[in-house]
């Protein structure tokens, strides 16, 4: 009895049904079933026989599965069998709850259960997204593709007869997803399209914006999250599937979710956007609150999205919002002031370097503050010289530049200054050029820097800021303030006075160069109150772009 008992359970764990099947008393029925349970929940499981009883007939079968694709939930549960004496020797007798409570009403399943959705909230309390039911428009070889197309571009242009039929061709004899559909866009064609023949639709629940015309590459990342904190939460459930319906054996209720409060300010982002959309090139925004290190906007255009988070994660050349560090690093060593005077030719040649202003304008000699507002190339190359290799890394540092942090609900790359161990490597340093490199989120980082005197971790999710790779070094004291002034008489008197009339607004425009230099990217970084952002287009040949779109953005605040 202990034997048959015993290859009842070997079998069962080498997953070898009708090795088990053949050691009941029923092995057609046996198999069966037993093929069912390995289908329904998996192969991971292992029986023990912890006791026999020979008197009575029976023994007790241990058993524990692991569910899931990681196995991480456990079933545990004990059973009681029997065993019987027949001419071929003992005989385990088939009974399906000996293999597992509820296998007797029915096939066994597992499913993951997921709590009641959380919404996430804009900073004001608002939903920014939720989750909702979307219907996927399927078409099967030999739809009508001129009669869906027709129903479907006024919703999505891009969808033709043409495109729908390239689709199907590729799909080679199996069904297409055309589109995916909020409830609101298929209400009024839904009819339509469930009379056409090979159309089929099917509804599923997908987490979304509750503003369609809402984009931002963050919101990516708080799905993530949302995710991550929906599967923390799930429980799970095994249920036999029995004549009347599902009936649940096992498993764990799941955890209450909350909703998660991002940082975001809806009305901004939304001014953000519109900023952005008539610029042709890729283009972005990244807006954070210097006060508490806040993203309260971060946008791109549909050129920009094209290319992935650019915003986030895009690393290009800073060109002369770099500047900001530069003069930093200058003052810090002490060899000027922003009243001492500078000199600013159209071009000077610096260790092998030449180094053109802008359609070589020349200032002569003026202050450095001057120098600054104007964006002087060749005034900030000569500052580099003879600073020492680690003072502009240092100097970003400072700023958050090539500082990276982990953050919940958002993944970013500041930047990168490398040390700069010649003077000639300085001297592209300092006009943002050479190996330097920063996103749109991280020159943002720099402006809220700046605006607060010190770095503020960031945050996309309230309350909960990022970690930081290592920790930024402190700016020393009176250092933000005389460069904010700089920052103040650019916009007064320098590169960026078409936002003058903004009041207070303090910026720095940017042009970098790369591609052999003959392409350019443009920048604006600014500071109005207490708010700090950088705009960054693609390309863009001048700052000038950039600058426009930050005022738009601004005046519609």
């Amino acid at each position: 009895m202990t034997d048959v008992a015993n290859s009842f359970a070997d079998a069962l764990n080498n997953d070898d049904p009708a090795a088990a099947a053949a050691v009941t008393t029923d092995p057609a029925q046996a198999a069966a079933t037993l093929a069912t349970v390995y289908d329904g929940l998996g192969k991971d499981a292992h029986f023990t026989v912890q006791k026999v009883d020979k008197d009575a007939g029976t023994f007790t079968l241990a058993a524990t599965w692991k569910l899931g694709r990681d196995g991480t939930n456990e079933w545990s549960y004990t059973t009681t069998g029997k065993a019987t004496e027949t001419d071929d020797g003992w005989k385990v007798g088939w009974d399906p709850a000996t293999v597992a409570p509820g296998l007797n009403a029915g096939p066994l399943t597992y499913s993951v259960t997921y709590p009641d959705p959380a919404r996430i909230l804009d900073s004001a309390g608002a939903e920014l997204m939720g989750q909702q039911v979307v219907t996927l428009v399927n078409l099967a070889p030999g739809a009508d593709t001129a009669a869906v197309a027709g129903l479907l571009a006024p919703l999505a242009p891009g969808i033709t007869a043409a495109s729908l039929s390239a689709d199907l061709a590729a799909a080679q004899g199996k069904s297409i997803t055309a589109i995916s559909l909020r409830q609101s866009d298929i209400a009024p064609i839904q009819a339509q399209l469930e009379a056409l023949p090979k159309v089929t639709l099917s509804a599923q629940t997908r987490l979304l914006t509750t503003d369609k015309a809402l984009a931002s590459p963050t919101l990516s990342g708080l799905s993530e999250l949302w995710q991550q904190q929906a599967d923390a939460a799930a429980g799970w459930a095994v249920r036999a599937q029995t004549a009347n319906g599902t009936e649940r054996v096992a498993g764990r209720d799941p955890a209450p979710t909350t909703e998660i409060r991002t940082t975001l300010d809806v009305g901004l982002q939304q001014a953000a956007e519109a900023a952005l959309a008539p610029i042709p090139q890729a283009a972005a925004i990244v807006a954070i609150t210097p006060s508490t290190g806040n993203v309260v906007a971060m946008a791109q255009n549909s050129a920009a999205d094209a290319q992935g988070p650019i915003a986030l994660t895009g690393l290009y050349p800073p060109g002369s919002t770099f500047k900001t560090v530069t003069v930093s690093a200058a003052l810090q060593a002490g060899t000027v002031t922003p009243d001492s005077i500078v000199s600013c030719p159209g071009v000077a040649d610096i260790e092998g370097r030449r180094i053109p202003n802008d359609n070589n304008f020349d200032l002569g000699s003026v202050p450095l503050h001057t120098a600054f507002a104007r964006s002087c190339n060749t005034t900030m190359g000569r500052l580099a010289v003879n600073l020492p290799a680690d003072a502009l890394p240092n100097a970003a540092a400072q700023l958050g530049l090539g500082i990276d942090y982990v953050t919940p609900g958002l993944t970013t790359v500041t930047g990168s200054v490398p040390a700069a161990d010649t003077a000639a490597l300085r001297v592209e340093e300092a006009i943002g050029q050479g190996k330097v490199t920063a996103s749109p989120f991280g020159m943002a980082l720099v402006a809220a820097t700046l605006a607060h005197g010190s770095v503020q971790a960031p945050a996309i999710v309230a309350g909960q800021p990022g970690k930081a790779d290592r920790t930024p070094p402190a700016l020393p004291a009176g250092i933000a303030d005389q460069v904010k002034t700089m920052m103040r008489e650019t916009v007064t008197d320098g590169t960026a006075t078409a936002l003058r009339d903004i009041p207070g607004l303090l910026g720095k425009t940017g042009t970098a160069e790369f591609i052999d230099d003959t392409h350019a990217h443009g920048w604006f970084v600014g500071i109005d109150g207490d708010l700090a952002f950088a705009v960054f287009v693609y390309d863009a040949n001048s700052s000038g772009p950039a600058v426009e779109a930050a005022g738009r953005m601004l005046r519609a605040r």
